[in-house]
């Protein structure tokens, strides 16, 4: 299971990589507004790679943060595409509620009785 969660959030954060920097035929239409969708891409990226790294989310979350940066500071150098900082802001706060999000899912499996790190501890 783990294993198939990392494999998602890697396919999804090559995904909104090649969206962010690609042509700007390769963007979808904005389904939400263009902040709505971002919010909506890196909440997803949040919780997946939050539920796919439970035990490092931390830094799981803060690596999000600084590469969610550098991938709006490349687009500088990418025709057609601009870095904003708000675009930065909506994309890092919508990572840390996903990141939340996926914390508080394990605290409640916890409480629960269930052990959602279990899947990512080695078996015998």
């Amino acid at each position: 299971m783990i294993a198939l969660l990392r494999l998602i959030a890697w396919l999804l954060a090559a995904a909104v990589t090649i969206v962010t920097l690609g042509p700007q035929d390769v963007r979808p239409h904005p389904f939400l507004g263009q902040q709505g969708d971002h919010a909506v891409a890196f909440l997803l990226i949040g919780i997946v790679f939050g539920l796919a790294y439970p035990q490092r989310r931390l830094t799981a979350s803060a690596l999000a943060v600084g590469l969610i940066g550098l991938l709006e500071i490349t687009q500088l150098w990418m025709p057609g595409r601009h870095a904003r900082f708000e675009d930065f802001m909506v994309d890092a706060f919508s990572a840390c509620v996903g990141f939340a999000l996926s914390a508080a899912a394990g605290w409640v499996m916890k409480q629960l009785g269930q052990d959602p790190d279990a899947m990512t501890r080695q078996r015998p």
